[in-house]
């Protein structure tokens, strides 16, 4: 069964512009690093050709990696968001127990996420405690300092 990837519309086309790159431009200059290296002599002691082979696989590897991802991209309608719970594409502010600071996040698919500006993956541990919970609920994530347990103040998009 395919995996899918909650993502924007933003994140789609951000892929398959990578995607577009890595077909056209960045497997052209592999190629040229291949042939250039071949050109050196004896393939077995190489390593300029072994080097240009090993970029070669890495990029078919990340092809291979976007292409999947775009099998299994599902676009956040953003106008079917709610604000009732917390779901996908929202935005959730909550006050840690022990915190005088509330913090918030966005709910965003793994291809988006990035903790350091506030956007959580669906899929991670505080992630997956809020979701689906409304405003006023407490919820406790496990972590491997131990639980910690957060309250819901708002929902929005």
């Amino acid at each position: 069964m395919q995996k899918q990837f909650m993502m924007t519309e933003k994140r789609l086309q951000e892929i398959k512009d990578e995607l577009e790159y890595l077909k056209t431009v960045r497997e052209k200059e592999v190629a040229e690093q291949i042939k250039e290296a071949r050109s050196f002599g004896d393939l077995s002691e190489n390593s300029e050709y072994d080097e240009a082979k090993n970029e070669q696989g890495k990029l078919y590897s990340r092809i291979a990696e976007l292409e999947n991802i775009l099998a299994g991209a599902v676009i956040i309608n953003e106008d079917s968001i709610t604000t009732q719970h917390v779901s996908m594409g929202t935005r959730v502010t909550v006050m840690e127990e022990g915190d005088d600071e509330p913090q918030e996040y966005s709910i965003v698919g793994s291809q988006e996420a990035n903790p350091g500006q506030g956007r959580i993956s669906d899929e991670s541990p505080l992630g997956k405690a809020l979701y689906g919970h409304g405003v006023g609920d407490e919820v406790i994530v496990e972590a491997p300092a131990g639980n910690v347990t957060y309250r819901i103040i708002a929902i929005d998009r």
